[in-house]
């Protein structure tokens, strides 16, 4: 198990006053004995703290989401599960250290656990590719996810990575495979799965351990196709801090926006200034969380918790779909059109 240690961010995060304000307050709170005056600090630390969540642009909260100090997996482990084994190896080529993988006890319940892991330190981050899995670490998720399945054991992943490892080793043995061989296996598992989105989560290599009933995000985490650096390089072919903000805003990458699209279930709320400020306070949090949604899913069949993924899933493109018109009819049975043409296919046929 990893130590958590404390580490100074080397970022800048707007009204820094605010953020003063919350710390002066916390301090205040814990002085006081007074009953009401503690009502009256802890209303006014409330309002502030609304405040300052709503002055944070989409790349502040994509700041957050990366804050060395945040919660990882491992701290989430040593807090909401007991009695942890961790499994090493895909049984093929070696083990990879940015995918944790084992079984557990989560409130005396018996689970299966899977979560990248960044890793603090520079020797910890080397060690765990700085939370960018090789396809050994998807194939070590796969045996647990297989080992899950076998034995009707709840799935319970922590997604926090950028992405998969985009090296000439990870390509040469499979790392397209892997992640879609993950996909594929999450689809069909007959146990429940709960996706908990802890920090950053990027890509496909994020994907392959999010196909779950259940998506909860954290309040400032992130999750996109593409990190906010990979999107502006593509499309203005520069990285700078201007073209980077705007293509975090235009990712929808925050909870809210992906609350709003249906791509997340639930948000899970995070201490005043982000998860970092008291990773005891996130994983209380985190925990309820993952508790109401493991209640919801218990007494569903392995039918339709299958069923359930294909649906969730196959819904989410629904926000990009046109809508009839008003007044308009549509033929019984009729399906809705997509708003661009799908293939080469299709643009041609449209040209013609």
């Amino acid at each position: 198990m990893e130590k958590s240690v404390t580490v100074t961010a080397l970022m800048e995060f707007p009204q820094p006053d605010l953020e003063a304000r919350i710390d002066e307050l916390n301090a205040r709170l814990g002085r006081v004995a007074s009953p009401r005056e503690r009502a009256t600090i802890a209303g006014e630390q409330r309002t502030v703290e609304r405040k300052w969540a709503a002055s944070l642009a989409a790349i502040d909260r994509v700041r957050l989401a990366r804050h060395p100090a945040r919660p990882q997996t491992l701290d989430y482990v040593e807090r909401l599960f007991t009695g942890f084994i961790e499994i090493h190896g895909d049984r093929r080529f070696s083990d990879d250290g940015a995918i944790v993988a084992g079984v557990g006890y989560f409130r005396r319940r018996p689970v299966a656990i899977v979560g990248h892991q960044r890793g603090r330190s520079t020797r910890e981050r080397i060690v765990r590719n700085f939370g960018k899995p090789r396809p050994e670490g998807y194939r070590k998720a796969a045996r647990v996810y297989e080992m899950a399945d076998r034995f009707g054991l709840p799935l319970i992943t922590f997604v926090d990575t950028q992405g998969a490892d985009p090296g000439v080793g990870a390509e040469e043995r499979g790392q397209a495979e892997a992640i879609a061989h993950n996909l594929e296996l999450m689809g069909r598992l007959g146990v429940p799965i709960i996706s908990c989105v802890i920090g950053e989560g990027g890509s496909g290599g994020a994907l392959a351990l999010g196909v779950g009933n259940v998506i909860l995000m954290q309040e400032y985490g992130s999750y996109s196709v593409i990190t906010p650096e990979g999107c502006a390089a593509i499309l203005w072919k520069a990285a700078g801090p201007e073209k980077v903000a705007v293509a975090a805003a235009a990712l929808r990458l925050s909870a809210p926006d992906l609350k709003a699209l249906g791509i997340i279930d639930e948000i899970v709320p995070e201490p005043a200034g982000g998860a970092h400020r008291s990773a005891e306070a996130a994983a209380v949090e985190l925990g309820g969380a993952i508790g109401r949604a493991l209640t919801r899913l218990s007494n569903r069949s392995p039918v339709e918790l299958r069923r359930g993924r294909e649906h969730k899933f196959a819904a989410m493109g629904a926000a990009y779909i046109e809508r009839p018109q008003a007044g308009s009819h549509r033929p019984a049975g009729s399906r809705q059109q997509p708003v661009a043409p799908r293939n080469k296919r299709d643009i041609r046929m449209k040209k013609d």
